[in-house]
């Protein structure tokens, strides 16, 4: 459950960056406050991989990364609860 809502996390960040990034939304208080506060809760986690990865301008792969990594994660351990 906690992997679910640190996907949502990460999901949600990433579409207002996105709405951000294009100027689909106005900058409000609202959103700006929401999404500095789901940044400082995942920087630490998407700083490592943001510094691997290579520039790719206005969009940010780094949460895919995560999300990817975090799944595969779960299968791993999942197996290894089933085996077990």
């Amino acid at each position: 459950m906690i992997a679910s809502v640190f996907v949502m996390l990460i999901i949600i960040q990433f579409i207002i960056g996105l709405l951000f990034a294009f100027n689909v939304v106005g900058r409000n208080e609202f959103l700006l406050g929401f999404y500095d506060g789901i940044n400082r809760l995942l920087d630490p986690i998407l700083r490592p991989i943001r510094n691997l990865m290579p520039n790719t301008g206005m969009v940010d792969f780094s949460p895919l990364v995560v999300i990817i990594l975090l799944q595969i994660i779960l299968i791993v351990l999942e197996n290894i609860v089933y085996a077990a």
